[in-house]
């Protein structure tokens, strides 16, 4: 069975490190496995996120997006990191996510910034992040900071990301996500019920 797994990036640039590493990642997780990748770039949201914060509704066009990520099988969410902590762009798309959307959700989490010493924003925002909204993350997390990105210096930047995308497909492959059951999915009409064509279902009492 096919897996399909949300790739979110929350790169500003075009082309972006973000993008890229997410990619990566994604490259990762699909070698020789039977996935499918469907990618999200936030960048393309940003006007219908600010919207949405404002009306307290989506687009359709976001509407959609956000249907795309809470139903795939797995997730991998990358940010570039700005003051020590995720984007504003990548956090204003998990705000406006139902609750309990992403429970149980496998999520492998990477970021992207100008120096190492911005990559413990893994650990304490994004992490923290995604343990609130009930994700099961992988214990790699990846990290690219602009030396990684030069002629012989990803070897570093490869060893940790076959490391996370080994863990994020045995994840996939080893557990069920637990999804919220609509209780008023099988319940019997109205109109049926006063017509007195059928017996009332338990979730209708």
């Amino acid at each position: 069975m096919t897996a399909r797994i949300a790739v979110v990036s929350a790169g500003l640039s075009q082309p972006s490190s973000t993008r890229l590493l997410a990619e990566r990642l994604a490259a990762a997780t699909a070698r020789g496995h039977d996935v499918e990748l469907d990618f999200v770039d936030l960048r393309e949201q940003a006007r219908d996120l600010a919207d949405n914060l404002v009306a307290g509704f989506a687009s359709p066009a976001l509407r959609t997006t956000i249907d795309r990520v809470v139903t795939a099988d797995g997730l991998i969410a990358v940010t570039p990191i700005f003051n020590a902590s995720y984007s504003g762009l990548f956090k204003t798309f998990f705000d406006v996510l139902e609750p309990e959307s992403l429970v149980g959700m496998p999520v492998l989490i990477g970021a992207t910034g100008g120096t190492e010493r911005h990559s413990l924003a893994l650990e304490h925002a994004l992490r923290p992040l995604f343990a609130y909204l009930r994700s099961v993350v992988v214990p790699t997390a990846v990290y690219a900071a602009s030396t990684d990105w030069g002629d012989g210096a990803g070897d570093g930047l490869d060893r940790r990301i076959d490391r996370a995308a080994e863990e994020f497909t045995e994840l996939l492959a080893g557990r069920s996500r637990t999804r919220t059951v609509d209780p008023y999915a099988e319940t019997t009409p109205f109109e049926d019920l006063l017509a007195g064509n059928l017996t009332p279902t338990r979730s209708s009492l």
